[in-house]
């Protein structure tokens, strides 16, 4: 019961009812990347993320951040990095850290 309310009332604890029914119905899944987060479009190109975990954007690494801003339509799904590039990292702005 917990969960359904979580999911009924709250948008960053996941995904809400509506995002899972539409997901369910509608969407196609991309992919995943390394953290858990999992993709999909719909027909009309329309993208979207279900976080692993709490909501949060800064959590997309680059690869997926540029397919879901239409970027690239390819799907990064075995994304390189470059030598010169960092590990991702959360963006911790307004945290104690």
């Amino acid at each position: 019961m917990k969960t359904f309310l979580l999911q009924f009332f709250t948008w960053w604890n996941g995904q809400t009812l509506g995002t899972r029914f539409y997901t369910w119905r509608k969407g196609q899944f991309v992919g995943e990347d390394e953290a858990g987060n999992r993709y999909y479009r719909d027909a009309k190109d329309r993208r979207w993320v279900i976080y692993n975990g709490e909501a949060e954007a800064s959590a997309i690494p680059p690869g997926w951040h540029g397919w879901m801003h239409r970027r690239t339509d390819t799907v990064p799904g075995a994304y390189t990095p470059r030598e010169w590039q960092k590990p991702h990292q959360p963006n911790l702005t307004g945290t104690a850290r």
